[in-house]
């Protein structure tokens, strides 16, 4: 973008260069059962004493990972470091812990590498949209991330697109992290975390985290002199827990990233931007403490928007999968030019033909993500 331009976007890039096995090749109900599985079992052996029901379930759990007989298995791998959890012998399987002070260890997902293509569509996707600042979702760390860039997001001279890359691991064990790219232009200023924010019964509110990231603007802008707040988010999935349990979570999710929104707005910030995977509609009910409590407005509103005639972001980009979003404050919505919706790395449909995707992509497998990214332009003159 020009010195007098700022786009801000947002893309989900399901992993660079590993992801679960289980969110990956697994059949999508398996996948979904592990998932659940192992959120479920990582919840119960993080308690201090295990109930004999605790243990019941423990075992049930270990048999739906496959860890029953083995601490290796296709999707999950067991860590026994010191003490154990369980005992095997040919006759029975039991669990030998009375809580998490006897053994020190955890369940990973076993993970694959990205198809290749994948890899290449994604780092396309981001030099195509050639945004001034990219959150991204679902990344593996910030060394993953900036090796990506350094390797892949670069022009034509091997010059990385994006020298600015920032992570913070946050609350979910399986890889998958928010962060941000920038431009040499918009170097990161600040970062605060908020992956320590807690409910009253002490459970993280964030499933990853909502990072504040702070930016200055270039010298040779109108808005020299004052700065920008990027929030990048990747509320709960739907595909975790039961419906009520991760519609309960988001809200306290949304609440939470609108209460720290409403802060930087009593502290003098006017051009704070919330960003990410939201994992919901706009007109759900655990969205609207940030959708309607406050004066957020989603770039699709700016007059010249592009969404290609599908409002959805995920997927075939109906109405229903319209769960990736760029909000503005009113300083910032005020000056958006536009933005749009960028599809060309998803595999629309069963054969790929409900929108243009890279002509390399041959196959489903080869997208770059299940969700497009989107984007905002803010004139800065």
């Amino acid at each position: 973008m020009s010195s007098t331009s700022l786009r801000i976007a947002s893309f989900n890039v399901e992993n660079l260069f590993s992801r679960p096995r289980a969110m990956g090749s697994a059949p999508d109900d398996d996948g979904r059962d592990i998932l659940e599985a192992h959120a479920q079992l990582g919840e119960l052996i993080a308690q201090d004493t295990y109930t004999d029901d605790d243990k019941k379930l423990i075992l049930d759990l270990l048999v739906a990972l496959d860890l029953d007989r083995s601490d290796t298995t296709t999707y999950a791998v067991l860590r026994q470091v010191h003490g154990r959890l369980i005992k095997r012998s040919k006759a029975a399987v039991s669990v030998v812990a009375d809580g998490r002070g006897d053994w020190v260890g955890w369940v990973e997902l076993t993970k694959e590498r990205v198809d290749a293509l994948a890899m290449t569509h994604t780092a396309q996707v981001l030099r195509e949209v050639d945004a001034d600042i990219a959150a991204v979702v679902e990344v593996e760390g910030r060394i993953a991330l900036e090796r990506f860039a350094e390797a892949a997001i670069v022009d034509q001279d091997r010059n990385p697109l994006f020298p600015h890359a920032m992570v913070i691991d946050g609350n979910d064990d399986r890889g998958l992290a928010v962060g941000i790219l920038s431009k040499d232009a918009y170097p990161l200023r600040g970062v605060r975390s908020h992956v320590d924010d807690r409910t009253p019964a002490g459970r993280p509110i964030f499933s990853r985290d909502c990072p504040e990231f702070t930016f200055d603007f270039p010298g040779t802008s109108t808005l020299a002199g004052s700065s920008l707040t990027v929030l990048v988010n990747h509320f709960q999935s739907k595909g975790d827990g039961t419906p009520a349990d991760s519609n309960a979570r988001r809200l306290r999710q949304a609440e939470r990233v609108a209460a720290i929104y409403w802060q930087l707005r009593a502290d003098g910030a006017e051009f704070v931007a919330v960003v990410g995977d939201l994992n919901d509609t706009p007109d759900s009910a655990s969205l609207e403490p940030l959708l309607v409590g406050t004066d957020l407005r989603d770039v699709s509103e700016v007059a010249g928007f592009d969404d290609g005639g599908r409002p959805g972001t995920y997927a075939n980009g109906t109405a229903s999968n319209k769960i990736d979003y760029v909000l503005l404050s009113p300083a910032l919505f005020d000056r958006a030019t536009g933005g749009a919706i960028f599809r060309k790395g998803v595999w629309g449909g069963k054969h790929g033909t409900l929108f243009e995707h890279f002509p390399t992509m041959t196959a489903p497998g080869h997208a770059s993500s299940g969700h497009a990214a989107i984007y905002a332009d803010i004139d800065l003159s």
